[in-house]
């Protein structure tokens, strides 16, 4: 295997003018530079990237914690898109990316910071974290360069990225409203999601537009999940005749709704307009294709690593970063 060592004898230079040349150090004439990446070149050269990662005490590695990722997340590919942004910002710098998972149980096993040096990460996006799930506190109070996706706090060594979730509600609950709509119920995820937060208080807000109050009989708990929101949807259907427009706070959980109205032979959109939230791809193939609010998926990783790597490489400060949603209506709505 070759080594720096035998670069240095064929070029007739230093061991430590060779590591400095192919490190891009700038003491370093371009002359002999050019010189020694032609040695290497013809001698096969691979440097070791632990050797290299020990020596400057960086992997270059940065790591996707996703908790709670599941067969379900996979349905609505929300975390595959995030990675996608992630990956190819990631591919155009030196860094490689990790994934690695983890849940609200596991945490209290391993320390975050103990995961990240056993993964050997320089920073970490980090993404589905819970309201009440301990990593929150320890990412907060860790040096490790951090970004969170849709969790909207920062530290000195935090940053993050997500949508305008008050107002992407807001604008689906509006659009109900205006069209005439009476009674507009709203399937949330659960209480301990950041985004389920910041969606119902954009649900209230419409309604307060409109000075209609705010039933909390009409609000129920889906778990981000399509066999759940038909079950809670089945139930807020039936006990509530006078509901004539639903707002989901997941596409998912929207599909989940719109089996709960056929089988109760609630006519969409006739009787009910359902809306949705993400637009999934999912979302236009459904029958009647789902109303929805859009937000980009891939642009929230992307924007992600981006900031992740300027605060590793620049030592820039963390940012606060806020994407805007966009109506997409289809059949689901009248």
């Amino acid at each position: 295997m070759t080594t720096i060592k035998h670069i240095a004898q064929q070029a007739g230079v230093s061991v430590t003018t060779v590591s400095r040349a192919l490190n891009g150090y700038s003491d370093v004439n371009a002359k002999t530079r050019k010189k020694i990446k032609k040695v290497a070149k013809e001698l096969n050269y691979s440097p070791n990237s632990l050797a290299r990662s020990l020596v400057k005490n960086q992997s270059e590695t940065i790591g996707l914690l996703v908790s709670g990722f599941s067969k379900e997340s996979v349905k609505d590919g929300f975390t595959v898109e995030v990675m996608s942004g992630i990956n190819n910002y990631a591919a155009e710098t030196e860094y490689d990316l990790v994934l690695f998972n983890t849940d609200s149980s596991r945490q209290r096993k391993k320390t975050y910071t103990q995961l990240c040096k056993e993964r050997r990460v320089d920073g970490v996006i980090l993404q589905g974290i819970k309201r009440d799930d301990p990593y929150l506190q320890e990412v907060l109070e860790s040096d490790i360069p951090c970004v969170f996706i849709d969790i909207p706090v920062s530290s000195e060594h935090v940053g993050y990225v997500s949508t305008n979730n008050v107002e992407g509600a807001k604008q689906a609950v509006l659009y109900l409203l205006e069209n005439g709509h009476q009674e507009v119920a709203m399937i949330n995820g659960h209480q301990q999601a950041f985004v389920s937060q910041e969606r119902l208080e954009g649900y209230k807000q419409a309604l307060d537009e409109f000075n209609l109050p705010y039933k909390e009989n009409l609000t129920v708990d889906g778990g981000f999940m399509e066999e759940e929101a038909y079950q809670k949807a089945l139930s807020l259907l039936k006990d509530h005749e006078s509901i004539d427009g639903l707002f989901c706070a997941s596409d998912l959980m929207a599909i989940g709704a719109m089996r709960a109205a056929k089988e109760l032979n609630i006519k969409i959109p006739e009787d009910l307009s359902i809306i949705g939230y993400d637009d999934i791809p999912l979302a236009r193939y459904v029958s009647p294709s789902l109303t929805t609010i859009s937000q980009d998926k891939y642009e929230l990783g992307f924007q992600a690593a981006k900031m992740l790597v300027s605060m590793l490489k620049q030592q820039s400060a963390p940012e606060r970063c806020i994407l805007e949603t966009k109506l997409i209506v289809r059949e689901s709505t009248k």
